[in-house]
Parts: structure tokens; C-alpha cells; sequence
């Protein structure tokens, strides 16, 4: 058995969690008061706390069964991110040129998707390997392609281009998509107090983002 479940947190759930992206940076004062900064990781890791969207006993319930199928952190899952599961601007409809994936040689027929943050100064891409099935919209140099051109394996965000479809060498792979998150629970134990959920604790059920 696969150690990730292609199965989504409950949505009405993570919609309403917290977190978002963090990275590691090491600083060292210098004795001229200076700092000396270094990435330690090369990608960003997000975090989230699942506990700010139970707002009822049947989404705990929902959240409880969920946790057991996962077997806390032995299996990971999909997270929806509020803030950021889009190609495109928050609001905006997702086109085929919403991102660069990739330039065509004449014999490259597979693509990873990615989404880039930035550009002025020191762009960040990220790799993306839960898009949503059937939300990916992939053009060669503006020109959209058909299911019949290309596939997406949606277990890993790879965009393939059919025999006869590989895009010629030079030509601009873009694309356009919704994602998820590949999480894993960041806690082997829920605790749970029903009166205190009752009386508005928040239950902590914390969850991180995995590399696959």
C-alpha cells in the first residue's frame, strides 16, 4: 500500500484552518554587527492547524474518522490551502498561460507542473504534484492543447504530450491549474475535550506538507 491516500481533508474544514509557508534561515551576527543569512532549505515547508476550522461536533467527528484512516502520521493526504491552491491570482479564472512549465526540444514529451512566486529579484518555483483532476489546462505558445493531445497524471503533476503532440524545440509550455497540498498529520494524538470544545477551545490538530 502507498504511503499517501489520494483522498482531500474535509473541505469544509481546511477552508477555514490556519498556516501557510515556512521557510529555515540560519543568521549570524558578525562582530561588526553585520548578518550573515543562509538558506537551509533550498523549498519552503508549509504548515497548518486544522483545529481553527472544527466549528461543530459532526466536523470533529468527520476530522476524528479522518485521522483514524490516516492512522495519524503514517499516511499522507491532499490539504486544500485556502490562500494558495490556484495557477492564476486569487479571484482570477484559470487560462492555459497562466505559468511557464517548460520549453519544448523536439523530443521532451513530459512536464512537471509548477507555479512560480515573483520575478523581480529572486523567483521562487515550486513543483506541483496534487493539481485538482480536471483543472489542468495546458497551451504550447499560446495555443491550448485537448485531452486528446496530452494527459496529466494527477498523483504527481506530470503533463505528458502524446506521440505527434511533443512540442517543437523553442516553443513555450504553459499551463493553468488548481492544486492541493501533500500533507501528513504532524501528530500521532488527538486530544479531545468535549466540554472544552463546547465552551470554544480550539483542538489542536496540527498538519506539515511532505516531499513526494
Amino acid at each position: 500500500m502507498s504511503d499517501f491516500h489520494e483522498v482531500r481533508f474535509p473541505l469544509d474544514v481546511s477552508l477555514h484552518g490556519s498556516g501557510g509557508p515556512e521557510r529555515r534561515t540560519e543568521i549570524v551576527t558578525l562582530g561588526s554587527n553585520r548578518e550573515a543569512r543562509n538558506a537551509r532549505w533550498a523549498h519552503s515547508r508549509r504548515r497548518y492547524e486544522a483545529g481553527y476550522g472544527v466549528k461543530s461536533l459532526t466536523q470533529l467527528a468527520q476530522v476524528i474518522e479522518f485521522f483514524e484512516e490516516r492512522r495519524g502520521r503514517l499516511y499522507g493526504f491532499r490539504w486544500r490551502d485556502r490562500a494558495d491552491h490556484a495557477s492564476c491570482t486569487p479571484g482570477a479564472t484559470i487560462s492555459p498561460i497562466d505559468q511557464v512549465i517548460g520549453a519544448g526540444d523536439g523530443t521532451r514529451a513530459t512536464f512537471q507542473l509548477v507555479k512560480t512566486y515573483g520575478g523581480a529579484f529572486s523567483a521562487y518555483t515550486r513543483a506541483i504534484a496534487k493539481p485538482v483532476a480536471g483543472s489542468v489546462r495546458v497551451a504550447v505558445d499560446g495555443v491550448e492543447k485537448t485531452a486528446l493531445q496530452m494527459s496529466v497524471d494527477t498523483t504527481t503533476g506530470l503533463v505528458t504530450f502524446a506521440p505527434g503532440q511533443i512540442p517543437a524545440a523553442g516553443a513555450v509550455v504553459t499551463a493553468g491549474f488548481h492544486f492541493d497540498v501533500p500533507v501528513r498529520f504532524d501528530t500521532d494524538f488527538l486530544e479531545i475535550d468535549i466540554q472544552a470544545f463546547e465552551a470554544g477551545v480550539i483542538p489542536k490538530i496540527p498538519v506539515i506538507e511532505i516531499a513526494l
